[in-house]
């Protein structure tokens, strides 16, 4: 079996197909329980890596949307 890829190393969009590999393969019931926790936890990375990235694409967008003076009467992207 390969090693897993570096997680920090990942896009957004290779580290969620990843995740919902996980979440795929967890709820089938068909891992032993030390596989399980072991996905849990990459899982959980995995998790926390998209949400930051998400987070950093967040802030990309509302810089643009602002413009770089801040320009009064604009409001900040919501995604949601």
């Amino acid at each position: 079996m390969s090693e897993p890829a570096d997680i920090s190393a990942m896009t957004f969009e290779t580290a969620l197909a990843e995740l919902e590999q996980i979440v795929a393969r967890l709820e089938s019931g068909q891992a032993p329980l030390e596989d399980s926790i072991r996905m849990y936890e990459r899982g959980a990375a995995l998790k926390a890596h998209c949400e930051s990235r998400l987070e950093a694409a967040r802030l990309r967008v509302e810089k643009i949307v602002m413009g770089a003076n801040g320009a009064p009467g604009v409001e900040p992207a919501e995604f949601g």
